[in-house]
């Protein structure tokens, strides 16, 4: 993307659903365990275009943040950064105090947002029963936890 970009975020519809699942495949991130319903799906459009994406999955008191995606042209943009305190906004007004996350290429960002690295032995029952956890999520991926203050 050649000029500066204000990422727009809005919630996501089950419209969103081919777009969403496209730009995941396209960055190889999981599409196929997508929920039946995107009301924890928050968007981003440019000129009627999907160009980035972040879920929450709810488990008792946690919320589990998935399908982070932001389209190659769009990244260096601070969309990631923007769609990540969205998510975080909307667990803490559901309830939500500790974000976890699976991650084999972005550790780096996470931590940077004060995610912290734990062992996949600490992530909370509920969430273990998870399909990003018990099978869709390589065991080699990076898992991250973050309280909500």
């Amino acid at each position: 993307m050649n000029q500066p970009f204000e990422a727009s975020i809005t919630k996501a519809t089950n419209n969103h659903r081919q777009e969403l699942t496209r730009l995941l495949q396209t960055a190889k991130l999981p599409a196929a365990d997508l929920p039946a319903s995107l009301d924890n799906f928050f968007v981003v459009t440019d000129k009627g275009n999907l160009v980035a994406a972040v879920g929450l999955e709810f488990y008792a008191d946690c919320g589990l943040l998935r399908s982070m995606v932001v389209a190659e042209a769009y990244r260096n943009n601070h969309i990631a950064s923007q769609l990540l305190l969205q998510s975080e906004a909307f667990a803490k007004t559901s309830g939500i105090d500790c974000l976890y996350l699976f991650t084999e290429t972005a550790a780096v960002f996470f931590e940077s947002k004060g995610f912290q690295k734990i062992t996949r032995a600490e992530v909370p029952k509920a969430l273990q029963a998870s399909s990003e956890f018990s099978h869709v999520c390589p065991v080699s991926a990076t898992v991250m936890k973050k309280p909500l203050l």
